[in-house]
């Protein structure tokens, strides 16, 4: 006789019903950040550590236009590149990393953005957030970016107990089907930059705020 599957717990159908409405919410969400290609994908999610998404937009769009692939970044020296992205944030080291990047993938992968998790995270400028959001976003590959916003979120609907994003990835992971990871992450994103922000989470807007353990009592927000 086959083993019955135990039920679900309170605590386990709240994190569903969680989801289920994030899903509804933010079903048609995708990556703000523009790209023609999986490499300028690449540079525009290097650039948008400690930058927002619209700010890498205004840099991206006339940097494309002028240097469009791995051959064309990698000729240039990054004091070059520092010009274009200088209102980007930490635009110097962020410089000298897509060069670097952009010589190794030009040099060793034929200009070909390399759809494997170690080889990303071996190029300069590249950790597990950034080769997440390159396997799911640029290849359609199971996996899971934790970001900042995705982070808090998950924290606070109680998805997630975790002090680091190695753990929140797990966690998340363990929680959400494969083939859901990767909207899952945009998700997350998008309910942290519209509802749940840093400081003045909308909670009485948020569609989830029935389940929530951190939701705030005033409709105005505050912090949680």
């Amino acid at each position: 006789m086959p083993c019955k599957k135990p039920a679900p717990s309170p605590a386990d159908r709240r994190k569903q019903d969680i989801l289920a409405i994030l899903e509804e919410t933010y079903k048609n969400s995708g990556t703000a950040l523009r790209s023609q290609s999986v490499f300028q994908l690449l540079v525009a999610v290097i650039l948008s550590a400690q930058c927002n998404d619209n700010q890498v937009n205004r840099v991206t769009g006339p940097l494309f236009a002028q240097y469009a692939d791995a051959a064309a970044f990698a000729a240039l020296e990054p004091a070059q590149l520092e010009p274009y992205i200088s209102s980007c944030g930490l635009y110097k080291n962020k410089a000298k990393n897509i060069v670097g990047a952009a010589r190794i993938i030009h040099n060793e992968y034929g200009g070909q953005v390399p759809a494997d998790r170690e080889k990303l995270m071996a190029l300069p400028g590249v950790g597990r957030k950034t080769a997440n959001v390159m396997l799911s976003v640029g290849f359609g590959l199971p996996a899971l970016a934790v970001d900042t916003h995705v982070q808090r979120v998950a924290n606070r609907l109680g998805l997630a107990q975790s002090k680091t994003p190695e753990q929140t990835e797990a966690q998340l992971c363990a929680l959400i089907p494969e083939e859901k990871w990767g909207d899952a992450h945009h998700w997350l994103i998008w309910h942290g930059r519209k509802i749940c922000a840093a400081q003045r989470p909308k909670c009485g807007q948020c569609p989830a705020a029935a389940l929530c353990p951190s939701a705030l009592p005033q409709k105005d927000g505050g912090k949680a």
